[in-house]
């Protein structure tokens, strides 16, 4: 009852949902594309596929080392990747080219769905983390086709905010074949909601088998050369409005006292950069944008205006702040920087990767502020003290280092309910 009201209520707000699209595709146009793929009316694949959802960039990154183990595992499989940005769309075909078919999810109306089953005609449903949807979820499962939910994390915040829809999520849960959680909180409270306790698995998260391969480190080595090599570098990384200004007032005390130093700023959302960028003039900093070739020798901040590449501004770093967390977003993954030896600093709001953040702090390879002054006087901290930026970093890669080979066990559950 209650998933028909709201199909109803989606129903009458798809027009209005498409209207926004439109207008906010005015300055990107990847956001006004394929639009029809977003009520369901995809390219027929030529054979039937698995299907893995993701619902933007984090999570299609996430998802890579495992769509490749897929591929291998089955090179014969036709796998559609789908994911609700056009940001995570654009990651997927980068990534993957013509090997992974990649399209734009349906909007969650019954109709929309429909159509894309019918089209897609997959033999199984990946979902990465939280990317729930009562329609998807139902539908599938009502064709008889196993759906997953891999890496999946749910805060308490999450999770308060699901009991109050109880009567819509938990005939959702009830319709996953497996979730296969990332910590024992994340299984506790999927439980708590509404997942019947056989289906769901700690395996532990598969961004620790984050891949740093020879190519890329010579990229990164080349990159830093550019940059200058002997000058102090840190990344302020996945930006949210709200949070630049703060960043940059800390990168201004941080040139009080290292002149030289560069800011590598990577904001979260393509649609910003051109905002940031103003925002970095208004600073009264000098500026050079990685997407135009800018030579960065002689600026203060390089943006990180170009897409797919924030693993390779990483690894040009001595320091990496991962943002989200100035602002309540809930943090984003840190385990990127982490996998380069890079010190980790984070804001106060990391309700969406708290156990992976735990995990740093309690191995030493992490950093808490509270604010801007605070981010200042850990990048000063860090800056002064090459030997305690070093040591730190190592205990970040150590965190990850230990808890690699959960991409094995998630590939295993999904072979063990795939149907063939």
């Amino acid at each position: 009852m209650l998933r028909a009201l709201y199909s109803l209520l989606f129903r009458l707000a798809l027009p209005f949902v498409l209207l926004q699209l439109w207008w906010s595709g005015r300055g990107n146009s990847g956001m006004r594309s394929d639009w029809r793929q977003r009520l369901g009316y995809l390219q027929v694949a030529p054979r039937q596929v698995i299907w893995i959802h993701a619902v933007s960039v984090g999570e299609t990154i996430a998802a890579a080392p495992l769509v490749k183990a897929l591929l291998r595992a089955y090179p014969e499989q036709q796998i559609l990747m789908t994911a609700m940005t056009a940001t995570g769309v654009a990651r997927a075909r980068a990534l993957f080219g013509e090997r992974v078919q990649v399209a734009f999810s349906p909007y969650d109306t019954p109709g929309s769905v429909r159509r894309f089953l019918d089209r897609a005609r997959p033999l199984a449903l990946v979902i990465l983390e939280t990317e729930l949807w009562p329609n998807m979820v139902g539908l599938t499962w009502a064709r008889g086709i196993p759906v997953m939910l891999v890496n999946a994390r749910l805060s308490e915040r999450s999770a308060r905010g699901y009991r109050r829809i109880g009567g819509l999520v938990r005939p959702m849960l009830a319709s996953l074949d497996w979730i296969a959680a990332q910590a024992e909180e994340d299984a506790r409270r999927f439980i708590d909601i509404g997942a019947q306790a056989e289906t769901v698995t700690v395996t532990g998260s598969i961004k620790f088998d984050v891949e740093i391969d020879a190519e890329l480190r010579r990229a990164a080595a080349s990159l830093r050369h550019a940059l200058g090599a002997s000058r102090p570098v840190w990344i302020a990384a996945s930006t949210h409005d709200g949070e630049d200004s703060q960043i940059l007032a800390a990168h201004r005390a941080v040139l009080a006292r290292y002149p030289e130093t560069l800011l590598i700023l990577v904001p979260r959302h393509p649609e910003r950069f051109e905002q940031v960028a103003v925002d970095v003039a208004a600073a009264g900093l000098t500026l050079a944008r990685r997407a135009r070739g800018d030579n960065a020798r002689g600026a203060q901040v390089y943006l990180g205006d170009s897409m797919g590449e924030l693993l390779l501004l990483y690894g040009a770093a001595d320091l990496a702040f991962v943002a989200g967390s100035l602002i309540e977003r809930g943090g984003h993954n840190p385990l990127e920087p982490a996998a380069w030896a890079l010190p980790v600093i984070t804001g106060p709001h990391v309700f969406n990767f708290e156990v992976i953040y735990d995990a740093l702090q309690r191995g030493n390879g992490l950093f808490r502020v509270a604010d801007s002054a605070g981010l200042a006087d850990a990048v000063l901290a860090l800056l002064a003290e090459p030997e305690q930026r070093q040591r730190s970093g190592r205990n970040a890669l150590a965190i990850v280092e230990a808890k690699r080979g959960v991409l094995e066990s998630v590939l295993a559950g999904i072979v063990a309910r795939l149907p063939f």
